[in-house]
């Protein structure tokens, strides 16, 4: 069963959240980071992605980048934008999109609890892009973005959440990029909070990562190095535990993740499809997968649909994935694309864009064919994360994103 731990939260102040909370780093690039931060100083891309309040040669892992990362929280915190907690809390953080809503639970969760797999992955990390985060971390010494974490429902803590949210008013409210509404309680009641601990770790055996792992390889390292560098602290030191929000995955939605492939298209190519897929011809009306194992395709101005043949289809978690069999019958074994995080020739649009911007692509010369893929099931992650395996990587497109910068969990590192 696994452990959460109440924290003394840095958030922001009531008439400030919406001003400072900022989509995630890692969806925006430095240049499109550098114009929301010009138009607003209260944006917490200030301190996630620092490099915009230095000059535009600077790179964005350079030494002063991350020193810059630590003023600007100190700066924050000072000029009370953001507040530090007295007390420890939980938070319940709600959004809503397009009529849908989720509900997460803000807390601590346990550095060992990962090393121990209670805490389970689906993908593999970039080392370049770990260290970046590890060395953001360390020198914020803390976790400045939360882990977006699922786990199977269990009713109690369903009904302690619906409960607390109905009798009490909520911190902050407010609608924000791509019309996301986000609303946040805290729940400070030390009665609630140990009922909640106690739940999780007699009901919930696993969390699992649908979000993040970047950021949880490197709060877990961080935190490793803290043990080393202070031997004497207590288990419940804070740098043992990461900053997380938890949802439960019947709550989720997963978009479908497609794929733009820029390779010279054989005359035998529709043949060598139809060995593995029943192809159908569609025309000029774009095809959206409606179940699994079907694929849309956009190729010289036309759609078809690619069913694939029974012959093909795996009882294997990760080889049954519709990601997979594109990747293996045809990335693979038609265009030779054999690691697509490093090949040039492929590229991946997230399902909040739209299939239209696939045909934009194909149209515009930039790519020869696209690939409209069937979203992966929550079920999918969790069996694939359950096997111990590994998703091809982007497999999977969250929405809506957890806005950065209404939770901060502070390391305390300081005083030890």
């Amino acid at each position: 069963m696994v452990k959460i731990k109440a924290f003394k939260g840095i958030r922001p102040n009531t008439q400030d959240a919406q001003k400072i909370a900022s989509l995630p780093y890692d969806v925006l690039n430095t240049e499109e980071a550098r114009v929301l931060g010009d138009k607003n100083s209260q944006s917490f891309l200030h301190i996630d992605k620092a490099e915009i309040d230095l000059a535009k040669e600077v790179s964005p892992y350079a030494d002063e980048v991350y020193q810059k990362a630590a003023e600007n929280l100190q700066t924050f915190l000072q000029k009370e934008w953001l507040i530090k907690e007295t007390t420890e809390k939980f938070y319940i953080y709600e959004l809503t999109m397009n009529g849908r809503s989720q509900t997460g639970l803000v807390v601590c969760t346990s550095i060992d609890d990962y090393l121990n797999e209670k805490i389970k992955k689906h993908e593999f990390t970039r080392e370049e892009k770990e260290l970046d985060r590890i060395r953001h971390v360390d020198t914020c010494d803390a976790n400045t973005s939360p882990i977006f974490l699922t786990y199977r429902e269990n009713q109690g803590i369903n009904q302690l959440i619906t409960d607390w949210v109905k009798e009490h008013q909520a911190l902050y409210e407010f609608t924000s990029f791509h019309e996301v509404t986000h609303r946040v309680w805290e729940i400070n009641d030390t009665a609630i909070i140990q009922d909640l601990e106690d739940l999780f770790a007699a009901k919930v055996p696993y969390l699992y990562i649908a979000d993040g792992h970047h950021r949880t390889e490197s709060a877990v390292k961080v935190g490793l190095q803290r043990r080393q560098e202070f031997p004497a602290a207590p288990e419940n030191a804070e740098f043992n535990y990461f900053l997380s929000v938890l949802f439960p995955k019947e709550q989720l939605d997963i978009l479908d993740y497609n794929r733009v492939v820029n390779v010279p298209i054989s005359v035998d190519f529709l043949a060598d499809l139809a060995e593995i897929f029943t192809v159908t011809k569609v025309g000029k009306e774009i095809v959206k997968p409606e179940k699994a194992k079907t694929i849309g395709m956009y190729l010289a101005g036309d759609w078809y649909q690619l069913e694939a043949k029974s012959d093909i289809i795996s009882e294997d978690p990760v080889a049954s994935l519709d990601v997979s069999i594109l990747q293996e019958h045809v990335l693979t074994a038609l265009f030779d694309i054999q690691d697509i995080r490093t090949d040039k020739r492929i590229d991946f649009v997230g399902g909040i864009r739209g299939l239209g911007e696939l045909v934009e692509l194909v149209d515009s010369g930039a790519y020869t064919v696209a690939f409209a893929m069937y979203p992966t099931t929550m079920e999918d992650l969790l069996n694939v994360a359950d096997s111990g395996q590994i998703m091809p990587p982007k497999s999977t497109w969250f929405e809506p994103k957890l806005l950065s910068g209404l939770f901060v969990h502070d390391l305390e590192s300081s005083t030890k």
